[in-house]
């Protein structure tokens, strides 16, 4: 516990006195650095089996970015597989976590009126510019206010004369037990105050770790694929996934998932100057955001895939083999492919189409229609796939490509529709 005293500061208000208490835990008994450690886990793998349950019984196939032979055929790895590397990763970050958050200091409450009064007392300094600044476009700022307090504007005529509110005043009990009189705050320095205090400083710290995350995954995961030696060694096992489905999320190699997710989250964190419960709310986020741009599907009433343009249908694509070297940026926002020019451009319907119905005829030429994925089976697929897909020119044979074109030109205009698939064109715009 702590206590503070205040005492009067030149023609300022004086800053209340407060006491610091631990602050309990948000769910007891867990402390809220650990509760920060759980519930991303929790949103991760509850969000993915929601996924996996429409995946598993066909709901909703008119929004599928890939159809079913397209999971089965393409990918390179095991579900099982995928969920070990998750896991582990997982374990990777709690531990980091738990050494982070053994250093860090006791959250306290008890704090919060004195903090508020502090930014009451800059707006208050603040003022003490407007009759300066006003001057300079030749405004008489107190001939102003004086005319305005006779009309009952006081607290404009206020903070015209540069916070200047006689009527504003408080008694105080001295510590040698004699009363004073002191300047006071305002209603409406309070209440804004309050305001930057509970809303506008937690929305930028929480919009600084955005960028530190989308700054730091871009160029890292930017530099994974333009280094050869970097991209083999670690991130070509998340692009095993050429059809990403929710829990694969975090398929990464544990290097990489440190560097990326782990560190880069730690980093906006610590560099954002969050508190635990405003960790709590940024790393459940991020994860649920990150799951939800590999989830394999682009809902029309997603929120998440429309309050940016850094959703499932634009992160697929770069999961894609010509798509590859384009649309690095992750999780949020696509500020720094817009800005570096590694956006893709284009329409990429025909592409995805190729890819379906190579998908389908290997399907269709399994006769043991088995769902798991072997590694013949993956490499044949891909190279099946690769042939279809990775050159802009399409088939070198022209009559491949008409009858190719044609088959595609007879699709509805609203988007793709097959016996067991349909995806609306404008979720397959880059």
């Amino acid at each position: 516990m702590a206590v503070n005293g205040s005492v009067v500061f030149d023609d300022l208000p004086p800053l209340p006195a407060y006491t610091l208490t631990p602050r309990p835990p948000l769910l007891s008994p867990i402390p809220d650095n650990i509760l920060a450690l759980i519930l991303p886990i929790v949103a991760y793998w509850g969000l993915s089996m929601i996924y996996h349950f429409i995946d598993v019984n066909d709901y909703f196939p008119q929004y599928r970015l890939h159809t079913p032979a397209e999971v089965l055929k393409r990918n390179h790895v095991s579900r099982f597989d995928v969920v070990k590397d998750v896991v582990l990763q997982q374990v990777v970050q709690t531990i980091a976590g738990m050494l982070m958050g053994y250093f860090d200091p006791v959250e306290c409450d008890g704090k919060e009126e004195y903090d508020i009064a502090v930014w009451a007392r800059r707006l208050r300094i603040l003022q003490r510019l407007v009759p300066r600044v006003l001057a300079l476009v030749g405004v008489d700022a107190l001939g102003l206010a004086k005319n305005l307090s006779s009309n009952g504007h006081t607290m404009l005529a206020g903070a015209l004369a540069g916070g200047n509110y006689p009527g504003a005043t408080q008694s105080l009990i001295l510590e040698n037990g004699t009363e004073s009189v002191a300047p006071a705050f305002t209603g409406w320095e309070l209440a804004a105050a309050g305001f930057i205090y509970w809303y506008f400083i937690p929305a930028i710290q929480f919009a600084w770790a955005v960028s530190v995350v989308d700054t730091w995954q871009y160029f890292l995961h930017r530099a994974m694929h333009l280094n050869r030696w970097l991209y083999v060694k670690f991130h070509s096992r998340h692009h095993r996934l050429y059809v990403p489905y929710a829990f694969g999320a975090l398929y990464n190699h544990p290097v990489e998932g440190f560097l990326l997710d782990t560190a880069g989250t730690g980093v906006a964190f610590l560099t954002a100057r969050m508190t635990n419960r405003q960790s709590i709310w940024f790393f459940t986020f991020s994860t649920i955001k990150t799951v939800d741009d590999h989830c394999g599907y682009a809902f029309p009433w997603d929120p998440l895939q429309h309050i940016t343009s850094n959703n499932a249908a634009y992160h697929d694509i770069h999961h894609q083999s010509w798509g590859i070297k384009t649309n690095f940026s992750q999780p949020f926002f696509t500020i720094w492919d817009r800005f570096l020019g590694t956006q893709w451009k284009g329409d990429v319907k025909l592409r995805y189409e190729r890819a379906r119905e190579t998908a389908q005829r290997l399907v269709d030429n399994d006769p043991t229609q088995s769902t798991d994925v072997t590694a013949d089976e993956a490499s044949a697929a891909n190279s099946s796939n690769e042939s279809a897909v990775v050159s802009p020119e399409g088939p070198t044979d022209s009559n491949a490509r008409t009858r190719l074109r044609r088959k595609t030109a007879t699709l509805s205009s609203d988007g793709f529709k097959g016996v067991n698939h349909g995806v609306t064109s404008g979720v397959l715009q880059a």
